[in-house]
């Protein structure tokens, strides 16, 4: 594997495991967070390509806040949308491998089977709507060097997130309410991080076709499994997880993605996600431990 590697959103859960990661492999990375890489300013995409000249880069920069994209929607879409575009555009002038990192949103949540890499999008949400648009961009701006990752629910270290909300709530409350009518894919992002980096390598090396590729974990749960097994890891009694119903905007209800498409690229499908929530464990503990000290 060859070249530098360029990670927008480098200060978020997912680009913070990332550049972690590549980092521990030798590998050159340049850090972007929006301080440094603003990616809806297509001046400011184009003379940092031009200037690092990066082998690969890596969207993980994008709008999260999924209840505001409903009364914010051109927002969300700046980054979402017209961010990738830019990128896109600056990764064609300069034939740059371009991977970026999308959603199960983009998909309405209402199938009876994992939703396949090739399966017609169908957004029910303004986020949705957004993430969409950017992944259309890329694919079309880089037929030959563009790659989307979806990947859901994730949960790592370097930030808030579901898991850790649950360790932390396990010491203060006696009993939680979690949802147990969404179902779909917990994901460490340090798997995600290993997929994004073996597959930029493999694209590199000419033998992963450019398209869409789910980066979530096997199996399936629902957010209720998920907080008992989070409960079963810390000793504690998951029989202290009730079940209840989701309210609000709610996520797809249904967001299995199903992983055929990693074959073409003659790499393996992600692992169980039992097996790498129980990896990744230590180090979610550790963080939620250290936060409570510097609170």
């Amino acid at each position: 594997m060859t070249g530098d590697w360029l990670v927008t959103g480098a200060d978020g859960m997912l680009g913070r495991e990332l550049v972690s990661r590549l980092t521990a492999r030798g590998i050159g990375v340049l850090a972007a967070d929006h301080r440094r890489l603003d990616i809806t300013d297509g001046r400011d995409v184009r003379e940092t390509l031009e200037r690092h000249r990066p082998a690969v880069v890596v969207n993980c920069a994008a709008w999260t806040d999924v209840e505001g994209a409903e009364s914010h929607e051109a927002r969300a879409l700046a980054v979402n949308g017209h961010g990738p575009a830019r990128l896109a555009a600056a990764c064609r002038l300069r034939g740059t491998l371009l991977l970026h990192v999308s959603t199960d949103y983009v998909f309405p949540g209402d199938s009876a089977r994992p939703y396949e890499e090739t399966d017609s999008p169908g957004p029910r949400t303004a986020y949705g709507r957004t993430k969409l648009a950017g992944e259309r961009a890329v694919l079309e701006t880089l037929p030959e060097t563009g790659h989307v990752v979806r990947t859901a629910w994730l949960y790592g270290a370097g930030g808030r997130n579901f898991v850790r909300t649950v360790i932390r709530l396990a010491e203060v409350q006696d009993v939680l309410q979690v949802v147990d009518d969404q179902r779909g894919q917990p994901t460490w992002t340090g798997d995600v991080a290993d997929r994004l980096i073996l597959l930029g390598g493999s694209a590199l090396a000419g033998t992963a076709p450019p398209g869409v590729y789910h980066a979530t974990s096997g199996g399936e749960a629902t957010w209720n499994r998920l907080a008992r097994e989070v409960f079963r890891l810390l000793g504690a009694d998951p029989a202290r997880i009730h079940a209840c119903r989701s309210t609000g905007l709610a996520r797809p209800a249904y967001s299995v993605l199903g992983h055929a498409r990693w074959a073409a690229a003659g790499l393996g499908p992600p692992r169980h996600w039992r097996h790498a929530l129980e990896d990744a464990f230590p180090s979610l503990r550790d963080a939620e431990d250290k936060a409570r000290q510097a609170s």
